[in-house]
């Protein structure tokens, strides 16, 4: 098969990286394995651009955007679409993000398959802006019925779509699996951190990830320990300020860190929280699951679904829940640490990538 595939930030992996660019760089290098053509398409924005030619045997094609949110999709969309229409860069398109399905329609017209990898109900998250939210309600129509096929990585979107428009799609999660990596401690010198003296999290600092409850959870905590928080904003913006002037020298912020050196920071953290508001079926979780390290997490479906009864749950925005969870975490860490390995055994049976390869490849071949 040859298959184009954009909807993604960048591979590997740069400065606004998040969910989707995780899981580009593990589906399209194994397509690549099973001796399918991958062409990716990266986006250059005016201060983040990764110089790559080719990933993992994936061809690599960039683009320019813009960097205003939003719109830098749409912009980034609209030329990938158009290179794949004039180029025949494709026969089958792979689209991430329901934003995207609009480009089903020209890339049917001109004979593409095209499958929309829906990882949660966009629209319900908090960083869009009003017309961003309508957008997304509307273009959730044009993916109900445009594309060949939609992916659903969790149940609980999955549902939603079917019950709202009396069709069925295809479910196939994400992996938790964590290839071998090089450890690289420096990475904990270079932020004075020590093993298990920290508590973890790693996203985009935007509004439905739930940094502010989860700074004001801990500090109002019994931890002596650190909370370092991986990421930022893909773009500047008040909440992310908002959410950096709550540090202090126990609050840390080390900015974008990835491969290796994330590795080592997830798997030497004494407990890796997620606040999340909206989720999909988070990559991060299912890889803190992989590595059997202690979690918490805020107890809305997509989480529940990942986790079941293996990690400890707090009410959604509810900071004195979360900062319970907490000092039960430090007065219970041996619990904490079975739990752990009962979400290891779940993550490595449930969730594996090479089966999300090969279930991607027959939904591609068969509809």
């Amino acid at each position: 098969m040859r298959i184009a595939a954009f909807g993604f930030r960048s591979m590997p992996p740069a400065k606004g990286a998040a969910g989707a660019d995780k899981f580009a760089m593990e589906l399209f290098p194994r397509l690549v394995k099973r001796g399918h053509s991958v062409v990716a398409y990266n986006r250059q924005y005016p201060d983040v651009f990764v110089d790559v030619k080719e990933y993992e045997g994936v061809k690599i094609k960039t683009f320019k955007t813009t960097a205003r949110t939003g719109f830098d999709t749409l912009l980034h969309s609209f030329k990938c679409t158009w290179d794949i229409i004039v180029n025949n860069t494709a026969d089958i398109v792979h689209i991430q993000n329901g934003g995207n399905s609009i480009w089903a329609l020209p890339l049917r017209i001109f004979g593409k398959k095209v499958f929309v990898s829906q990882d949660g109900v966009d629209w319900k998250r908090d960083k869009w802006p009003w017309y961003g939210k309508l957008y997304l309600k509307l273009s959730a129509y044009l993916t109900a019925h445009l594309p060949n096929e939609v992916i659903f990585d969790n149940v609980i979107a999955k549902k939603l779509f079917e019950e709202r428009f009396k069709k069925e799609y295809t479910f196939i999660p994400f992996g938790s699996e964590v290839a071998p990596w090089i450890d690289v401690p420096e990475i904990l010198t270079k932020n004075n951190l020590e093993k298990q003296e920290y508590y973890l999290f790693i996203g985009r600092f935007i509004p439905d990830k739930g940094l502010h409850y989860l700074i004001p959870a801990f500090k109002n905590s019994n931890s002596n320990k650190k909370l370092v928080l991986i990421g930022g904003s893909p773009n500047p913006s008040p909440y992310e300020q908002q959410i950096m002037d709550m540090g202090n020298e126990r609050v840390l912020f080390p900015g974008f860190v990835y491969g290796d050196e994330v590795n080592t920071l997830i798997r030497n953290a004494y407990c890796y929280i997620q606040p999340s508001d909206v989720e999909g079926l988070s990559p991060v979780v299912l890889s803190v699951m992989g590595l059997n390290v202690p979690m918490i997490v805020s107890d809305i479906e997509e989480n529940e679904y990942a986790v079941q009864d293996t990690v400890k749950m707090f009410k959604k925005g509810n900071i004195l829940s979360l900062t319970e969870q907490i000092n039960y975490c430090e007065d219970n860490y041996s619990e904490m640490l079975t739990l752990a390995k009962r979400a290891q055994e779940r993550a490595l049976s449930v969730f594996n990538w090479e089966n999300v390869a090969d279930e991607h490849v027959e939904v591609f071949l068969n509809k």
